[in-house]
C-alpha cells in the first residue's frame, strides 16, 4: 500500500514537471504585458501576442522552414540509414571499422565542425539556403540513426531470414515483406528522434542562416535582448512551435512505444 502510494506520487511529480512548463507557456501567451507581471491569478485572455507574432514577426516563414528542413532531412536520413544499418547488422560491412567511423562523427562537439563547414558552404554558395541546412542535418543525424537502427536489426533473428530463403524468398523480398514490417517501430522512434533534433537544433541554424532559411529555433531567440524580454510574444511563438512535434508524437505514439520496448522481453 505504501509502495503504491509513493509510486503514484512519483508519477504525479514527473507528469507535473513535464506538463507545467507547457501549461505556463500557453497561459502566459494569452496574457497582456501587465497581466504577465501581475501577482493575481485571474486575467482577461487576449490574442494580441499571437497577432503580433503573426503580423510583425516572420514567424510563419520560420515555422515553415523548420517543418520543411526537419521533414526532408529526416526522410533522407531514414532512406540512407535503413539499408546502411541492415548491411552492418547482417553482413558486418567493413568489419566493424566502417560502423565505428560512421558513429565517430557524433563523438565530437558540433561546434568543432562549424568553421570547416561554414567555409565549405560559403564556397559552394549554399549558406542561408534550405539545401545547406538540410545537408547539415542529414550529416549529423545519419550516424545516430544508423547506430540506433543497427541495434533494432540485431534483435531480429537471422534464422527468420534463413527460413524465408528456404521458402523461396530472395533478399529483396525478405527485406520488403518481413524485415521492414518488423523494424517499423524502430524506424518510427528513429524518425521521431531525428525530427526532434532537427526541429530544436540552434547552433548551425544560427550560424548558417540569416533570413531566407532561418528556422523557428533561431526566430525564438529574437524575442529577448540586452534590455528586455518580450515574454508575451515569445510564449505565443513557443506555443505555436510546440504543436508540430506534439502532433508528430501523437501520430506515431503507438509505434514509438513499441520501439522503446523492442527486444526488452526475451522468449
Amino acid at each position: 500500500m505504501i509502495r503504491s502510494f509513493f509510486f503514484w506520487v512519483a508519477i504525479a511529480l514527473i507528469l507535473f514537471s513535464f506538463l507545467f512548463p507547457v501549461f505556463w507557456v500557453y497561459v502566459t501567451s494569452l496574457k497582456s504585458g501587465e497581466d504577465i507581471f501581475s501577482t493575481g491569478m485571474f486575467f482577461t485572455p487576449t490574442l494580441e501576442n499571437y497577432k503580433y507574432v503573426l503580423n510583425v514577426k516572420p514567424s510563419l516563414m520560420e515555422l515553415t522552414n523548420s517543418i520543411l528542413i526537419s521533414v526532408i532531412s529526416t526522410i533522407f536520413v531514414i532512406i540512407i540509414s535503413v539499408p546502411a544499418a541492415y548491411s552492418f547488422a547482417r553482413f558486418n560491412t567493413g568489419g566493424g571499422h566502417l560502423l565505428f567511423i560512421t558513429i565517430s562523427t557524433r563523438m565530437f562537439p558540433g561546434v568543432v565542425a562549424a568553421i570547416p563547414f561554414f567555409i565549405a558552404f560559403k564556397q559552394l554558395g549554399i549558406l542561408d539556403t534550405h539545401i545547406g541546412l538540410t545537408l547539415m542535418y542529414v550529416y549529423f543525424n545519419m550516424s545516430f540513426a544508423t547506430f540506433l537502427l543497427y541495434g533494432f536489426f540485431k534483435e531480429i533473428p537471422v534464422a527468420l531470414e534463413n527460413a524465408a530463403m528456404l521458402d523461396g524468398y530472395n533478399r529483396l523480398d525478405i527485406i520488403r515483406k518481413i524485415i521492414l514490417p518488423l523494424i517499423k517501430p524502430g524506424v518510427a522512434i528513429t524518425t521521431m528522434f531525428c525530427l526532434i533534433w532537427s526541429w530544436n537544433e540552434f547552433l548551425y541554424a544560427f550560424l548558417f542562416t540569416r533570413r531566407v532559411a532561418r528556422t523557428a529555433a533561431v526566430g525564438l531567440s529574437t524575442f529577448w535582448g540586452s534590455v528586455e524580454v518580450q515574454w508575451g510574444p515569445m510564449t505565443a511563438y513557443m506555443s505555436m512551435a510546440i504543436l508540430p512535434t506534439l502532433l508528430a508524437a501523437w501520430i506515431m505514439q503507438r509505434h514509438i512505444v513499441r520501439g522503446l520496448t523492442f527486444g526488452a522481453v526475451k522468449g
